[in-house]
């Protein structure tokens, strides 16, 4: 995969897009894209494209980036790969195209160029494509159904300008950086911003599944060309033809992704899914699977590592491990924020970048990962516990009048405070919202990862600041983002039940904007390619269609995967419970960490917005620190936001340079095996 970027000047009067500016937002993305690099720029000067390459299919020149067509009215800058693109190719070719190159690439432009904008629906893959055609005067930007890859952009005084990296963006010289106050609102809560917005003003992400074409006129359109909305099938499987097609879709996923002229491999924790990645890659192989684990020398209760080395001697793999401490996280931290562009506030960033950095050392190009398994096979207990909660309680409750509701929500929370020493920590966190969600009528689930809910937020928040945020016409509520998704499901499906609406959200928001974008910054940062199996897209849309009682039964969460992986990987793993790819962030936060948080938190530039009451997060630090309550990802989060203003809004020119890139790919000083 690579780094792609531009310009496209409609609505300016005196166009000027010039290499040198393509070129100078193109390499922000270097480590995107450290084997080659290229620019367009059209005669009349209205468009740009940049292009960092990473080799993956066709090393040669050929693959080149920008790409034209034979004529040159459609060029081309492509981010991803497109598994299918033989069988495409061979089509096209009987259709009288003409190739130059074996580049998945161009088989985009001739599919663009038989199909017009109907030709993404063709693409199987990962991918953040821009397109421009010059006899239709317009730009076509799309990113992949499930969001793999990330795709940003700015519309600002007649320009737009797109690119695979914030950072890319803000190289513009028209373009400012200011604080989105309502994006940190929600990022508060669910660990990052909701698409379309980011956490910098006026720059967007392109939700997944969308295309965006802009005109010469400036006329923006931005369309769902596809969603995880499946109508139920005419006649339901049995189980073990479920099992079966899981199996089938699986091995046929990552057989596609091992579609490379590079060396690949598998990040491995021992759990299922990285499991049936080396086990069934490992079947389509004549050579040892290659496979990566991280591990925490100063927290060994969090590793996998014995069950990862399990896994690799139970298929022979070419094995690789990494051990790192907090002297590393908080060493990292700068590089962290620097990657990320925008706050993600999840920790599992730093051993990701370690991991990823350890497999590219390798000299392996293309890592597999088991994203999305979880949430599409219902795989947290978690989920289970709202299932459970929801059904027993929730859903019979909700149908009673709101005065009825109020009353009992206030009485639930006076039970709190009373009974509030009684409860285990994370009902401390959690029941207060909870409360209040019932009885305004709101959903149970928001998300299966979220720190800050609304009630937290209000004291959070400085009475100032909620005043600005709310205005004088609308409450602002993290609720609306949740609300919008599962609407738009029951408007197309209303027989969707409470799981599907789960897995729906999920897909929506944590997987595409959280889990996958940490995966494909951390990764690319290490010029390494991250291939997802268990999202391709077939996959996902049979998944959607299997009932609930096959993903969850008598209190066992995955259970079609495991019956359809039962004889492939062995008893041991589908036996063993669930750990989940964690970090000791809690411990380390009782360590050293604390002081380097407690630090950044009080003295970040974030705080002279007076936007939060520090007191209250001084009042989070201590009851953290007595080890009683733990608020570890609540500091994160703050710490997350405060590194990133003070690099990002605070003092711009420390956060675009190559430098900073150069540091995060030195070699660390770590334990490997």
């Amino acid at each position: 995969m690579c780094g792609i970027s531009g310009i496209y000047e409609y609505g300016v009067n005196a166009p000027n897009v010039h290499e040198a500016l393509i070129i100078s937002m193109r390499d922000q993305l270097r480590h995107r894209g450290p084997d080659d690099a290229g620019v367009y720029v059209t005669k009349d000067r209205r468009l740009g494209f940049g292009h960092r390459r990473l080799a993956i299919v066709d090393l040669s020149p050929a693959g080149h980036n920008p790409m034209p067509n034979e004529d040159e009215t459609v060029w081309i800058t492509f981010n991803g790969e497109i598994y299918n693109h033989e069988k495409l190719r061979k089509t096209l070719i009987n259709q009288g195209h003409l190739y130059r190159s074996r580049t998945d690439t161009e088989t985009i432009i001739h599919l663009y160029e038989e199909r017009g904008l109907d030709f993404v629906a063709d693409l199987e893959g990962d991918f953040a494509i821009a397109l421009w055609d010059e006899n239709q005067k317009r730009l076509v930007l799309v990113r992949d159904r499930i969001g793999v890859k990330p795709l940003y952009y700015t519309i600002q005084n007649g320009r737009l300008i797109f690119a695979s990296e914030i950072k890319a963006i803000l190289a513009h010289p028209a373009i400012g950086r200011e604080l989105d106050e309502e994006s940190l609102y929600h990022y508060l809560t669910f660990l990052t911003t909701p698409a379309p917005r980011t956490m910098f003003a006026g720059i967007n992400k392109l939700p997944a599944g969308c295309l965006l074409v802009c005109n010469s006129r400036g006329d923006i359109k931005i369309t769902r060309y596809w969603d995880a909305i499946v109508d139920e099938p005419a006649q339901q499987l049995s189980e073990a033809e479920t099992a079966q097609e899981v199996l089938r879709l699986l091995t046929a996923s990552i057989e596609k992704r091992m579609m490379s002229d590079v060396p690949f491999g598998v990040l491995l924790s021992g759990g299922i899914d990285s499991t049936a990645n080396v086990a069934l890659m490992a079947q389509l192989m004549t050579q040892p699977v290659r496979t990566f684990t991280v591990g925490f020398a100063d927290a060994p209760e969090f590793n996998e590592i014995e069950e990862a080395r399990f896994v690799a001697r139970e298929y022979h793999t070419d094995h690789h491990e990494i051990l790192i401490t907090q002297n590393e996280l908080i060493e990292f931290l700068p590089q962290m924020v620097f990657h990320q562009d925008e706050p993600i506030a999840d920790p599992v960033c730093v051993p990701l970048h370690y991991v990823s950095k350890l497999t590219r050392e390798s000299g392996t190009t293309v890592i597999q990962v088991g994203e999305g398994a979880d949430e599409l096979f219902c795989g947290y207990q978690d989920y289970a516990r709202y299932l459970n909660l929801h059904d027993r309680l929730w859903q019979p409750l909700a149908k009673l009048p709101k005065p009825m509701r109020t009353a009992m929500s206030a009485a639930g929370r006076f039970a709190y405070v009373i009974g509030a020493s009684l409860l285990p920590a994370p009902a401390k966190k959690l029941l207060p919202d909870m409360f209040r969600r019932f009885a305004a009528g709101e959903e149970l689930f928001w998300s299966g990862a979220f720190i800050f809910d609304e009630t937290n937020k209000q004291r959070l928040f400085t009475r100032t600041a909620l005043q600005q945020l709310n205005g004088n016409d609308h409450q602002l509520s993290s609720h609306q983002i949740i609300a919008s998704d599962v609407q738009r499901l029951l408007a197309q499906k209303p027989q969707a039940d409470k799981l599907e609406q789960m897995i729906y959200q999920e897909l929506k928001l944590r997987l595409a904007e959280l889990l996958l974008m940490r995966v494909d910054k951390f990764t690319m940062a290490n010029s390494l390619e991250a291939r997802v199996p268990f999202l391709d897209h077939h996959l996902v849309e049979f998944a959607m269609t299997i009932p609930r009682h096959m993903k969850y039964r008598h209190g066992e969460t995955k259970w079609i995967l495991k019956q359809a992986l039962r004889g492939v990987i062995p008893e041991r793993v589908l036996q063993r419970r669930k750990q989940g790819f964690g970090v000791p962030i809690n411990e380390w936060m009782m360590a050293k960490l604390g002081g380097y948080v407690e630090s950044s938190l009080l003295n970040s530039s974030l705080r002279r917005r007076e936007l939060f009451d520090y007191e209250f997060i001084k009042r989070l630090i201590n009851k953290h620190r007595t080890g009683n309550v733990n608020y570890s990802f609540f500091l994160w989060s703050l710490l997350n936001l405060s590194l990133w203003h003070d690099q990002w809004i605070d003092n711009p020119g420390a956060a675009i340079n190559e430098s900073a890139w150069a540091a995060s790919t030195a070699k660390p000083n770590l334990a490997t095996r």
